[in-house]
């Protein structure tokens, strides 16, 4: 019987792995099983470790702005559903174009890895940290009441606020952030672009007033109550209610987002 031989028995010398491999690195490439004994293990741990670099910032190490922008929009569906609490840091390091002017690039992307490795001592596991882009990084944090928001945005500024940046044998250099946040509308269908917009108006007020500071947007009362979640369902029609127009059950209908819980 012929056909497509199984995955095991592919020759993995045919497949043109040399640039992946490359990409991967030598430190992965070393940890991945022996393509000879166990090849279907050898070409998964290839792919896995090509999904993880198309998720990850190059320079920083952090997540991108495709895995960021997935993330949000996952904790925007979780925070609509379950009403959590769920904040967003914009985070931008103050002056850093004179920082590039002044030592160089080099010097700059120095930088942005040594505040990116900061801000990862900052945030908890289930937390996310990524590069927005050119020296903006942003944090995700589910699962977060106003306190903790408070104490996490001020724990990053002050531990940015204490790198000494090390430029040549002699010389070191420090450097602060501005740090705006906003939550997630609860029981709201919001959208990612307007999550960021709330989010960056906060920065850019954290920057007018000084830099080196932080501003969040306070967190809206959007506490449903059990009379706001009956008005959700639209009562079943009885006799009593069989006179009800069509017209006036339109307009409830339209009233009333079941989809998003929000009337």
């Amino acid at each position: 019987m012929t056909g497509t031989p199984p995955l095991s028995s592919v020759a993995l010398q045919q497949l043109r792995l040399d640039g992946a491999l490359a990409l991967l690195g030598e430190t992965e490439t070393a940890a991945l099983p022996a393509a000879h004994t166990h090849p279907v293990g050898h070409l998964q741990g290839i792919i896995d470790g090509l999904c993880d670099l198309s998720l990850r910032d190059a320079l920083t190490g952090t997540a991108n702005r495709r895995h960021f922008d997935s993330i949000l929009d996952r904790e925007l569906d979780r925070v609509a559903r379950s009403g959590d609490v769920a904040l967003l840091l914009m985070i931008d390091v103050d002056h850093f174009k004179q920082v590039n002017d002044t030592y160089g690039h080099l010097i700059g992307d120095t930088v942005l890895q040594q505040v990116a490795t900061a801000l990862a001592m900052c945030v908890r596991p289930m937390d996310t940290l990524a590069r927005y882009g050119g020296e903006e990084f942003a944090i995700v944090l589910p699962a977060c009441q106003p306190a903790y928001g408070q104490n996490v945005a001020d724990r990053v500024r002050r531990t940015v606020e204490g790198l000494r940046i090390r430029i040549n044998p002699s010389q070191e250099i420090g450097v602060t952030v501005s740090i705006g946040g906003a939550y997630a509308l609860q029981w709201i269908r919001s959208t990612r672009k307007l999550w960021i917009e709330r989010a960056d108006q906060q920065l850019y007020r954290a920057k007018q007033a000084g830099r080196n500071r932080i501003e969040i947007e306070q967190q809206p009362d959007s506490t449903v109550s059990a009379e706001e979640k009956n008005l959700l369902f639209i009562p079943e029609l009885t006799a009593e209610t069989s006179t009800w127009s069509g017209d006036w059950i339109e307009v409830l209908t339209d009233s009333v987002d079941i989809t998003d819980g929000v009337n």
